[in-house]
């Protein structure tokens, strides 16, 4: 017995490398623990760089009205195409990527966006700014899942922190669309967007850095395929699990909508509550949505490292219940009050925003980009219809009401408790 002990032990080794080697292929990151931050930064700059091109958009609407004439109709269907396209698209170009990983889809997605911006500086007609629109959110919808999996890959062990980097940039560029408007669109109006071909430009070569990168990493994976197809035999937990993953990810998906459509109620209406009851005027009634966004912001940042610490499950809980109090108290707050509200609000509610995401991936870890682009993108598409939905819902029950009702969402966050724990997760991971 105690000769065979070596052997048994040195095979039992060998099983668990397999096993190790096996759970890094499958997910997607290479066999190493330390978190690449140069790679990070990067990705999250490109998101920035990604996301004020993609704010343009709706900044531009006032200058296309008077450049143009358009109707508040042709608008909707601007900011629609942008959305199905950039958004909702996304969990299928992620199901493409999952399967076939592709690098270099990252630069080639921001040429779209590229010829995009130039057109829409050029654009004649409103059919020509449709095209233009769909050619940006083409290059948006390419870009952010595999971002995504760019940002899982250099992790490491700090999953949560990378994701905050990443998704931390994408906030900023969309904070970015009053100073857009002021600085660039109103002075030169249409033709102002030219300038973001510069931006554009820069994103797609730190881009052509990041695939190089990629492309090694995916190199890495290849080699582990033996040690994947020896551990192959050890899936049986995932299929036994199959029911519970998919429950979590429908009630996962529907926390995300509920927190979307909480978001576009404040940013989108909430300063026509605020101009309705205090008497403001719009500039007064914008700070209050800036404090919110760019609180919303650092409680991005903030939730990734804090996941790590306490748990995901447990950050995506405090992000609901925690604003719910705070969010029903909002409607009732005078002027002054209502200043913290509004940023405490704001960083608690969207400090799950890429916790969210690791959640999801570490729920499915064999589909990032699926996953990642189903938690991002379909969560802003839906958003964005929420935007509709409560539009429709104010012309018929009021503002007031209305605000009331959206306030509320956050108790939603109940489900949260519905779903598996971390330990959970790593017990049917493994």
């Amino acid at each position: 017995m105690q000769a065979r002990h070596p052997q048994q032990q040195e095979a039992q080794n060998k099983n668990q490398s397999a096993g190790a080697a096996q759970e890094q292929a499958i997910q997607g990151q290479p066999e190493q623990q330390q978190t690449m931050y140069k790679i990070l930064f990067i990705i999250g700059f490109v998101h920035l760089l990604n996301d004020s091109i993609q704010a343009i958009i709706p900044a531009m609407f006032p200058i296309l009205e008077n450049s143009m004439g358009l109707t508040f109709t042709q608008l909707g269907f601007i900011a629609f195409a942008l959305n199905l396209t950039a958004s909702l698209i996304q969990p299928l170009v992620g199901l493409y990527t999952d399967k076939r990983p592709s690098p270099y889809a990252l630069p080639i997605g921001l040429c779209f966006t590229f010829v995009g911006i130039i057109g829409l500086a050029f654009a004649p007609t409103f059919w020509f700014v449709m095209g233009s629109v769909i050619f940006i959110g083409i290059g948006s919808a390419t870009f952010h899942p595999e971002g995504s999996r760019v940002a899982y890959m250099a992790a490491g062990d700090r999953r949560g922190l990378a994701q905050s980097i990443y998704q931390v940039g994408g906030n900023g560029g969309q904070a970015l669309a009053p100073l857009i408007t002021a600085l660039i669109l109103v002075p030169f109006g249409q033709f102002g967007a030219i300038w973001f071909t510069i931006v554009a430009a820069l994103a797609i070569g730190l881009l052509f850095y990041i695939a190089r990168w990629y492309s090694q990493q995916i190199k890495i994976q290849q080699s582990m395929k033996t040690a994947v197809k020896k551990a192959k035999t050890n899936t049986k937990n995932a299929i036994q699990n199959r029911k519970i993953v998919k429950g979590a990810i429908i009630l996962l998906v529907f926390i995300v909508f509920a927190r979307s459509w909480f978001h576009a109620a404040i940013t989108n209406f909430y300063a026509f509550y605020i101009i309705e009851q205090f008497n403001m005027t719009i500039p007064q009634a914008q700070v209050y949505i800036f404090i919110f966004l760019a609180a919303g912001a650092a409680g991005t940042f903030a939730g990734g490292p804090l996941s790590d610490k306490f748990g995901k499950r447990n950050m995506i809980m405090i992000s609901m219940l925690g604003a719910a109090p705070l969010a029903l108290i909002m409607p009732h707050a005078g002027p002054v009050l209502t200043y913290p509200l509004m940023a405490v609000i704001g960083f608690i509610v969207l400090s799950s925003f890429s916790v969210s995401v690791v959640y999801a991936q570490e729920l499915v870890p064999g589909k990032i980009g699926t996953v990642s682009g189903l938690i991002v993108g379909l969560a802003f598409g839906m958003g964005a219809v929420g935007s509709v939905a409560l539009g429709s819902l104010i012309d018929w029950i009021g503002l007031t009401n209305t605000m009331l009702l959206a306030v509320s969402l956050p108790l939603l966050g109940v489900l949260t408790m519905f779903l598996p724990s971390d330990q959970k997760l790593q017990e049917m991971n493994n």
